[in-house]
């Protein structure tokens, strides 16, 4: 709590110790662009509700499906209970995805219906429980930073959740619920910029909300880009995905919280196409050993062989085809991109299993990162875009922050708000000159 004062009184003086009037028209009055704030995995609310064909594993589940709200409707991330372990095989059963052949796509399980809250509105990426903030913030600290600089929630500030769960799929290959998240964060975009008096917009995400971003700019027209979007502020984007997934995929992983099984959620999270996703890069990765079982190592180049090593057999092909085209290169959105990152905290870097094998928590030898994301996936596209003439590309490192701090830590936003702040002023300086 002490800490939380610390860093609002900090807030509070932040702006002016930043010359905010940089982020101010001639005039005094607000001309600050548009900013549309683009979650992480796990980082807005997703609701659910059930439906007679749900077909619960358990009694337990059955009774717990009996808790509703409004219409039906309940909290299903964050929800406490998957902290309960008598309850936690309810909640992974109920996000749970299944690929359809047939389909060539994913979808929720059988008697399962999702929607994401506060769709354009940063209210569901505040808090992931509004009941439970102490433990459940998420985005309340960078917004109140934003606030700071003269940004209203509705106005000029919008969020754009989504179900986190889904992710995108190369040419050819239909995603469903990704393909329409885009679709409604351009429509987003634009109502944005026109209540905004055509003001481009930039776009601050963190985490894979980067890699979703990235993926709607080159998926976009050049001029669509050009007229919509100043700027693309990314934080602690995983772009070449991170070792620590494959620990998610082969044991499952709890976020260190020793009182829930990692095994009980490990089918979920494998079922995830947002998290094959977030699988290394061959790429960018290499053929350094990542994982290590016996006497047999898995680099990023042998994560078919890994996936069937580990009894998921079933992810193999939707990776092959959907995901992996997407992995091997690093598309040049056309507008100015900034990547904000955190380094110098240890990350996993290489997993050593034993005779137990994939069942057990492996030991971690850690490198460079920010904790979750490795360095070079989180410089992957410094690496990627060197040199390049036609893209313009900032990176900015703050040593000792992790993948979540960067959210609340005040070195990481007093680098986010002056990097906000001077894309603002390009505008504004204009308008001083013209005056």
């Amino acid at each position: 709590m002490e800490m939380n004062v610390i860093l609002i009184l900090h807030l509070l003086v932040l702006p002016m110790a930043l010359s905010p009037a940089v982020c101010l028209s001639a005039g005094g009055s607000n001309d600050l662009h548009p900013l549309v704030l683009i979650p992480g995995s796990g980082g807005n609310q997703l609701e659910a509700r059930l439906t007679k064909d749900y077909k619960p594993s358990s009694l337990l589940c059955a009774l717990s499906a009996t808790r509703k709200g409004k219409d039906g409707w309940f909290r299903l991330w964050f929800d406490p209970t998957v902290l309960v372990p008598a309850l936690t095989r309810c909640f992974a059963e109920r996000m749970t995805l299944y690929y359809h052949a047939a389909l060539d796509d994913y979808r929720n399980a059988p008697g399962v219906l999702t929607r994401v809250p506060c769709f354009g509105s940063t209210q569901g990426l505040v808090y992931l429980d509004p009941h439970l903030k102490h433990i459940t913030e998420y985005m309340a600290t960078l917004v109140n930073s934003l606030e700071q600089l003269g940004y209203i929630d509705g106005e000029n500030l919008f969020g754009a959740p989504y179900d986190f769960r889904y992710g995108l799929a190369a040419e050819g290959h239909p995603s469903k619920v990704g393909t329409q998240y885009l679709e409604d964060l351009k429509e987003l975009i634009e109502s944005a910029s026109a209540s905004n008096g055509g003001k481009p917009v930039i776009l601050l995400s963190h985490s894979l909300g980067g890699l979703f971003a990235l993926q709607l700019l080159v998926r976009s027209t050049s001029s669509w880009r050009q007229k919509y979007v100043k700027h693309l502020l990314t934080l602690s984007a995983p772009w070449a995905g991170t070792v620590q997934e494959m620990l998610t995929f082969a044991s499952g992983y709890t976020l260190g919280i020793p009182i829930v099984d990692p095994l009980l959620v490990r089918a979920e999270q494998r079922s995830s196409e947002s998290n094959q996703w977030l699988l290394p890069s061959p790429k960018v990765f290499g053929h350094m050993p990542l994982v290590v079982s016996g006497n047999k190592s898995y680099s990023a180049w042998d994560m078919l062989e890994f996936m069937e090593d580990i009894g998921f057999e079933e992810g193999v092909y939707p990776y092959k085809t959907r995901v992996l085209p997407m992995t091997d290169k690093f598309e040049e959105p056309g507008v100015p991109v900034t990547c904000v990152v955190g380094s110098g905290v240890e990350t996993p870097e290489t997993l050593f299993y034993g005779e137990d094998g994939f069942d057990v928590q492996p030991e971690v030898v850690y490198g460079d990162g920010d904790g979750t994301v490795n360095l070079v996936s989180l410089l992957a596209l410094e690496s990627e875009w060197a040199g390049s003439a036609n893209q313009d590309l900032k990176v900015i490192r703050v040593p000792g922050v992790s993948h979540t701090s960067i959210l609340k830590d005040k070195s990481a936003l007093k680098e986010i708000v002056a990097e906000i702040c001077s894309i603002n002023a390009i505008t504004a300086s204009s308008l001083v000159f013209r005056a």
